[in-house]
């Protein structure tokens, strides 16, 4: 395995190990009720449970001895495109103290998506780490979520143009375009995983989540439409079905493909 081979996959090692802490977040629920949403221990631990492993092998050649995994930057950073200037690293604990503290606003907000895209575009702008910040941003996101009940956003490689854009739309005081994004990212994954996860064979669920890398949602609509799979239209004019008929109609269309010659 060549150095860029090994450093890729460090990477994906240590995002899926931070990955893996934040979902399990999920199943303590009252972990986090002493009112804080996020602590400062656990910032710099997402941040050392993603890193540590590529940092062993390919660390960042412009950090110190001291700005390790889970040690917040000892050097200031050149302005960001758009003229945004991060603070200055003796200010950084003070920030990301303050920043810590108005999540409390967010925990109150019936409504907290456009909330947590301020947060975070926040987070980004304070910059903590010399190396990282993004991956660690969008960790402690999904920690938010998952602690206030919501399911993880998955931001994938397609919507990072967007997500870059409406994460800069926060720097002038526009969450908007962030928390929609956030909003579709969380209903994808909900229908996508968590609904077929827990859901059973005969329980019927909206067609997005019986989605399948050969068969995609508007297919299932259009078999529904036709008739070919089993499914009721609820009042919401929204289609359901229930995995077993979805398994019924994929064996049955099998059956009707010709035979080839």
């Amino acid at each position: 395995m060549g150095n860029k081979a090994l450093k890729e996959y460090m990477e994906v090692k240590g995002y899926a190990d931070a990955a893996r802490w934040v979902y399990g977040q999920a199943l303590e629920p009252g972990a986090w009720t002493d009112g804080q949403l996020l602590t400062m221990t656990e910032v710099r631990e997402v941040h050392r449970m993603a890193l540590a492993p590529v940092w062993a092998v390919a660390p960042p050649p412009n950090a110190t001895e001291r700005e390790t995994p889970g040690s917040f930057r000892e050097h200031d950073i050149q302005p960001f495109p758009g003229g945004m200037v991060p603070p200055s690293r003796v200010d950084v604990p003070a920030a990301l103290s303050t920043w810590l503290d108005e999540l409390t606003d967010v925990v109150r907000q019936a409504r907290p998506m456009e909330p947590l895209a301020s947060a975070h575009g926040a987070f980004e702008r304070i910059h903590p780490f010399v190396d990282g910040n993004g991956r660690t941003g969008r960790l402690l996101l999904n920690v938010m979520l998952v602690r206030l009940g919501y399911a993880p956003a998955i931001i994938y490689t397609r919507d990072r143009d967007r997500y870059l854009r409406a994460l800069h739309s926060t720097d002038a005081g526009e969450p908007g375009p962030l928390a929609e994004l956030l909003a579709r990212a969380v209903l994808d994954n909900l229908y996508r995983f968590i609904v077929p996860a827990v859901a059973g064979p005969s329980r019927l669920v909206p067609l997005a989540s019986l989605e399948r890398d050969d068969l995609s949602e508007g297919a299932l609509r259009t078999a529904a439409n036709r008739g070919r799979l089993r499914a009721q239209k609820g009042d919401d004019g929204h289609w359901r079905s229930t995995k077993a008929w979805v398994d019924e109609y994929l064996t049955a269309r099998h059956e009707r493909r010709p035979l080839s010659v």
